[in-house]
């Protein structure tokens, strides 16, 4: 339990940084832009390059890519039910709030959490792959059928191209590949690549704190209030509990990998489900506010998980 509080008060430390850089404006206007462009596009790629070349792949293919997967569409699924037959909300917004149930925060604050709460950034790896390579083009998908009546849009390059040139998705490829075929890179290589990834914890912590300032939640008559406490609760209280399920009883597993598998599934909404909102102008309220909220909520979540499990 010390070791959660200890990273947890890392991941805090960070993340005030972070809060009091954009309150200031020191990093300038577009500080959170560049700084967040620079995390996705070359440190976390970096990271899960080094990372790959230097684990076993039978982590990544392993029992969390089940469980990670099978929750999240368990999970989106039975938000798309609620929301359609009950809520009666239309195919684009029951999609991105599926999506909010769900889609895991594994960047910005599960690498993180991986790397300071649970010791082993790995244990992310194999649901990031899973959510990029699976989910986001299945979402896409659905989400191209309204973008084509409104005439935009293109189903061929956002469900297939687009996610492929994700650098996230390219990174972790090319980290398989070259454990595949089992080649070491030498030492020159490797320590560039490490340097990178190092980089991205500490990079994706502050660019989420500075993302914290200015924001507006449950802005009265904008606010699907009904659809965003659904998507939440889905997310928070559901989700850790079906994987705890799943894994515990289904796999067998027990101790720190246990521990694992739950605070993966605890942790909040990520802010990719925005940018799918706001690529096709549909939902954005609702997936921006349940990222905040799920992401505040997280913390004490995770803390209750460490104090039941670890």
């Amino acid at each position: 339990m010390s070791g959660v509080i200890s990273g947890f008060t890392v991941i805090f430390i960070m993340v005030g940084v972070g809060v009091v850089l954009g309150r200031t404006g020191a990093l300038g206007d577009h500080g959170h832009e560049v700084l967040s462009r620079l995390v996705f596009f070359v440190c976390t790629p970096a990271l899960l390059i080094y990372s790959l070349i230097t684990t076993d792949l039978s982590v990544i293919f392993s029992s969390t890519l089940v469980i990670a997967g099978g929750s999240a569409l368990a999970i989106g699924a039975l938000y798309f039910l609620i929301a359609k037959l009950v809520l009666h909300r239309e195919t684009p917004e029951v999609v991105i709030g599926a999506l909010s149930s769900s889609y895991v925060n594994s960047v910005n604050l599960g690498l993180p959490i991986a790397i300071f709460v649970l010791d082993d950034a790995s244990f992310i790896a194999p649901l990031l792959l899973f959510q990029i390579l699976i989910y986001s083009p299945l979402a896409l998908v659905t989400l191209d059928k309204t973008a084509l009546q409104r005439g935009g849009g293109n189903p061929l390059r956002d469900a297939v191209i687009l996610p492929l040139t994700n650098p996230i998705l390219i990174g972790g490829l090319v980290g398989i590949a070259i454990s595949v075929i089992g080649w070491m890179p030498p030492q020159a290589v490797l320590e560039p690549l490490k340097m990178l990834g190092n980089a991205s914890v500490p990079g994706a912590l502050l660019a989420f704190g500075m993302s914290l300032t200015g924001v507006a939640v449950f802005k009265k008559g904008q606010s699907p209030r009904r659809d965003i406490a659904l998507a939440t609760v889905l997310k928070m209280i559901v989700m850790p509990a079906l994987v705890y399920v799943i894994a515990r009883w289904g796999f067998g597993e027990e101790g720190h990998k246990l521990f694992a598998q739950v605070v993966i599934a605890a942790l909040p909404t990520a802010q990719n489900v925005l940018v799918y909102a706001t690529r096709y102008r549909r939902g954005q309220v609702l997936a921006r506010d349940t990222a905040l909220i799920t992401t505040l909520a997280s913390i004490p979540v995770i803390m209750i998980i460490a104090w039941l499990l670890a």
